[in-house]
């Protein structure tokens, strides 16, 4: 058990945390400017919940030995990863039908948050929302964010739960 938890404090686990977020950014990439799959605005979404989770990665990894910190970063995690299964369940039920629904080419933040013109060739909109492409084996991207959002709320919420006990 101390192994674990120490897999889930230490420096690893943030690593891990940033490395897997930059792969799913690089992917969402590759899909959009080689293969001509433009994202949509709950596409932007994810990628944004998925960028916080690349930071908080990084920030963990450096002051991984706060023990405040740490803690506070754990429950970010669990509220990031929140964030990322509601984004993705809405572009799964999107693509699905399940939810009625139009999205539109404004991502609906405020003019202090525009990060589609800081970062344009990362957070632009480009696409309608109601198709994703496949990844493999005819799992589309929905169903693949859709099933890692539920793996990153089940991994935060643990760790959240074994630091917050290690702590008191």
């Amino acid at each position: 058990m101390q192994v674990i938890l120490s897999f889930f404090k230490g420096r690893i686990y943030w690593l891990a945390m940033a490395l897997c977020a930059l792969m799913t950014e690089v992917v969402a990439l590759y899909y959009q400017y080689v293969l001509g799959d433009y994202p949509c605005v709950i596409c932007i979404h994810i990628r944004i919940w998925v960028a916080a989770f690349f930071l908080l990665g990084l920030v963990g990894f450096f002051l991984h030995r706060c023990k405040v910190g740490t803690v506070v970063a754990h429950v970010l995690g669990f509220i990031f990863a929140v964030g990322l299964l509601e984004r993705s369940y809405v572009l799964y039920g999107t693509e699905k039908g399940l939810i009625d629904g139009s999205c539109s080419i404004a991502l609906g933040f405020p003019v202090w948050f525009a990060v589609d013109e800081w970062v344009p060739w990362l957070f632009q909109v480009q696409g309608a929302c109601g198709f994703t492409p496949d990844l493999w084996l005819g799992i589309s991207m929905a169903e693949g964010l859709l099933a890692t959002s539920i793996i990153a709320v089940f991994i935060t919420a643990i760790t959240l739960v074994l630091n917050i006990k290690r702590s008191a």
